[in-house]
């Protein structure tokens, strides 16, 4: 650990519930055992109220972990359905719950480790308008999502309601885990910190590629989220040192963990405003595509277009500016590859006549934009990108593709 790296003993985040009964006296024996957590911190954890939001690569392993440790009341946020594409890594749902909402089917699972166990599901997305309701209910809050807008939303609601929370971030064979409290109680002596003191504003939109976009090792996820229940139930038992304070980043490809410090500066809260929905795709969209609105068309429009396209395709170029990985899932056909990087650095540009009418595309629209946006700083006068992305096409043209 770096020197100056500080440890943080919290006290136990939940008072103790009633004495064990034989039954689970047997099944948390091994608890038991140990003397960080013996009976006093496995009281605490069966008098727990842990809301985990995201029941996808990150919250899967932390649900089944934390059901098996007894947490006796848990929340789960999702408002997403099983895909065939979730069932690589969210090993709490199999192939028989494809179509099913997430939280029905990690609801099942939960119960089948401990029918005892409270499940509170929240099958919502969360939005300014409803995150404090749903959290507030909650003695700890773990973020298992996988987007830039709800892990913003999420830090900002615990802050204002003083909840302790738990976050996880994976790309690829990259992660981070880290534990944040904006606004620990008075007297606690733990230092405030959130993820705005790691990160202090989210980036800009299509500048970071999501797992959707460039993947994510599925047995990653479990050993992430693993360490993420672990860190829950220490918060909730008062073993050891939190990770409040510093940041445990795994380099997968090389088995390497690295702990950073993290200094939290001051209390910094976001009041929620129900005006506005932080999630909605034009705030979010907008906040990272500088410059003019860029022409859309719809996915019928482009299928309109390419029917009606001469044999050459002469008078205009679809462009699909993906990574090669997403090409290989499902493509438009006719589209020349591009990639964005080599657009916004202008290597690609050549490949792209400036005399013909261009239109982009990418998986959801956003990446799309920004390379519209960059041609027509360029120079190009007639550009145009494909509004909701391949996804788009997939829905409302040919729904015998695959999704990712």
């Amino acid at each position: 650990m770096p020197m100056g790296t500080p440890r943080v003993h919290a006290a136990p985040l939940v008072e103790m519930g009633p004495p064990l009964t034989p039954e689970e006296i047997r099944r948390y024996s091994r608890h038991l055992l140990m003397p960080q957590i013996g009976e006093e911190g496995q009281r605490r954890l069966r008098n727990a109220r842990v809301c985990v939001v995201g029941a996808g690569g990150l919250g899967t392993p932390v649900l089944l972990y934390l059901a098996a440790a007894g947490v006796g009341r848990m929340g789960i946020v999702d408002d997403d359905r099983v895909d065939a594409s979730n069932l690589q890594r969210q090993v709490i749902h199999g192939a028989a719950d494809v179509g099913r909402l997430k939280v029905d089917s990690a609801l099942d699972s939960v119960h089948r480790i401990d029918p005892s166990l409270d499940v509170v599901v929240h099958p919502v997305r969360l939005s300014v308008a409803n995150v404090d309701e749903v959290l507030g209910d909650y003695d700890l809050v773990i973020d298992g999502t996988d987007n830039f807008p709800t892990r913003y939303l999420i830090n900002d609601s615990c802050v204002r309601l003083g909840l302790p929370l738990v976050w996880g971030s994976i790309f690829q064979f990259d992660a981070q885990v880290s534990v944040f409290w904006g606004r620990p109680p008075a007297g606690s002596g733990v230092p405030p910190v959130q993820l705005r003191d790691l990160f202090p504003s989210p980036p800009p939109a299509g500048s970071v590629p999501s797992c959707a976009e460039g993947g994510v090792l599925g047995a990653l996820c479990g050993q992430v989220g693993a360490v993420m229940a672990t860190e829950a139930v220490k918060l909730i038992t008062g073993a050891g040192s939190a990770l409040l304070g510093r940041v445990l980043v795994l380099d997968g490809l090389e088995s390497r963990w690295t702990q950073i410090p993290l200094v939290g500066g001051v209390v910094r809260m976001f009041a929620a405003d129900p005006s506005e929905d932080v999630l909605g795709e034009a705030c979010w969209v907008g906040a990272g595509s500088p410059g003019p609105r860029v022409p859309t068309l719809t996915a019928q429009q482009l299928k309109e277009r390419l029917a009606n396209s001469s044999a050459d395709g002469a008078e205009w170029l679809l462009v699909d500016v993906r990574e090669a990985g997403e090409r290989t899932i499902v493509t438009i056909p006719g589209a020349t590859a591009v990639p964005l990087g080599s657009i916004l650095d202008g290597s690609g540009l050549e490949a792209i006549p400036r005399d013909r009418q261009v239109v982009l595309y990418c998986r959801s629209g956003v990446r799309s934009e920004q390379a519209a946006v960059s041609l027509l700083a360029a120079g190009y006068g007639d550009v145009a990108h494909l509004s909701g992305g391949v996804l788009a096409w997939i829905d409302e043209v040919d729904p015998s593709l695959t999704r990712y």
